[in-house]
């Protein structure tokens, strides 16, 4: 669940996948979401009828309760995002208001779904370890505590790219390619038109005065002939 959401989370943020289209990079983000979901869900029932095989309790422990509530968080965030953002339903203006919270709950998740995972093999530990304990350090602990520390710095990376914003996909440049294809922009061609007249009217208007003005220059010149 780590890494293949974590995978969802940054399909956007790669720079070699600018080049894809917006709506091929939906498909593989809900396809990534899904398998995370499906391997979640799968891994739930594992552990629920290892517990019932062995008698043990279940969701007894803060480890299971925050790994429930992340899975239960995730399957709302992605009908959310199945329902908003990938069916071509959803007004503008809906999926407009909710991005920044799709992106927030996302981050969140994954940050949830880290923090549970620490506290499972921490746990795992502690059960586990009885001769060596896992309080003197035997060689299996330093693994599992090293295993964590890599998935906090795996972690941290990832909300890093997901919160920089030159990683983020830059926005599709609609007007640049209607210019290579020939056309103008909508409202380029009213706004030229506009711009030539006004520029004709002041060249006429400029044209008029020079005219009177050099009018002007013959008469005071015939009226000082005449005086002379």
């Amino acid at each position: 669940l780590v890494f293949v959401l974590s995978s969802a989370i940054i399909v956007y943020r790669l720079p070699w996948t600018w080049k894809c289209s917006k709506l091929l990079m939906k498909f593989i983000h809900a396809g990534l979401n899904t398998i995370a979901m499906i391997l979640a869900i799968v891994s739930m029932v594992a552990v629920f009828e290892y517990h019932n095989a062995r008698n043990i309790p279940n969701m007894y422990s803060l480890h299971s309760w925050i790994g429930l509530t992340a899975v239960i968080f995730y399957s709302l965030q992605l009908l959310l995002g199945f329902a908003v953002f990938l069916l071509p339903f959803a007004p503008v203006p809906l999926r407009a208001a909710l991005m920044p919270i799709h992106t927030y709950s996302g981050l969140l998740i994954f940050a949830t779904v880290i923090a549970s995972a620490l506290m499972g093999i921490t746990e795992k530990l502690i059960f586990s370890l009885k001769n060596p304990a896992y309080s003197t350090s035997p060689p299996e602990a330093i693994f599992v505590n090293c295993l964590g520390l890599l998935i906090v710095i795996f972690g941290a990376l990832v909300l890093w790219m997901a919160s920089r914003p030159h990683w983020k996909r830059p926005p599709e440049e609609l007007p640049e390619v209607s210019r290579r294809n020939g056309g103008t922009p909508e409202g380029t061609e009213a706004e030229s038109t506009m711009t030539d007249c006004s520029n004709a009217d002041r060249s006429d208007v400029g044209f008029n005065s020079e005219a009177a003005r050099k009018r002007n220059l013959k008469l005071d010149e015939a009226g000082q002939r005449s005086t002379m």
